[in-house]
């Protein structure tokens, strides 16, 4: 099962000075190939190809067929290099795989009826993010695009787990494969500025009028 496919060229010519020399005179991005005990392969691809597939959500936990010079490879993209200031790609890491081998990958969060969840239309609250991606194992076809995270029922100070999370079958959490004490908090709807502040002044109304009640009680 492959979702993209890519063309590259092999290359021989490495070093800091061959990798910019690449990206300024070809319009290349150097990238490399490694994992399934194969040895490495640095290779090059075309800047705008990478840079469009790379606009797509789900290139970046979805199986890519590579072609180096027509030999094709299963690979998935493990980093990608920008740089800090320009719109443009350093370098790229991408990592053979076997399709009947699980892999580890992270797959990203999408958090889905928040505007409607209950803590926040009805209790005011606002929603927190703890993490925006998950690590998985699964079988490199059974990658999910993304993993949907329901924030319609949470009520206010309530926390969402990643044991809360529905995976799709073959589809398992690291974190949680480790034991109980690793189910980390993915969201929770906290009190907004707004009940804090309310909170705030309702304290000091108090702390007044009990102060009040005390000084009638001296006169």
């Amino acid at each position: 099962m492959v979702d993209f496919v890519l063309n590259a060229k092999a290359r021989s010519d490495i070093g800091k000075g061959a990798s910019r020399r690449l990206r300024r005179l070809d319009n290349q991005v150097p990238a490399i190939i490694y994992g399934l005990g194969k040895t490495p392969e640095n290779i090059s691809l075309a800047s705008n190809e990478l840079s469009h597939a790379l606009e797509n959500e789900a290139f970046y936990s979805h199986i890519i067929e590579l072609s180096v010079d027509s030999n094709k490879q299963n690979v998935i993209l493990k980093d990608v290099q920008r740089h800090p200031s320009k719109v443009e790609i350093l370098h790229a890491d991408f990592l053979r795989v076997d399709l009947t081998q699980k892999l580890t990958i992270r797959v990203p969060l999408h958090f889905i009826n928040e505007e409607e969840c209950h803590g926040v239309k009805m209790e005011g609250g606002q929603i927190s993010h703890s993490m925006n991606e998950l690590e998985v194992e699964c079988l490199p076809g059974d990658i999910p695009e993304y993993i949907e995270v329901d924030m319609s029922e949470i009520t206010l100070g309530q926390t969402l787990h990643i044991s809360d999370i529905s995976l799709s079958e073959g589809v398992v959490s690291v974190a949680l494969a480790h034991g109980e004490d690793h189910d980390l908090p993915v969201a929770a709807v906290v009190k907004s500025k707004a009940i804090e502040e309310d909170d705030e002044v309702d304290g000091t109304e108090e702390s007044e009028e009990a102060g009040d009640e005390e000084g009638d009680e001296e006169a």
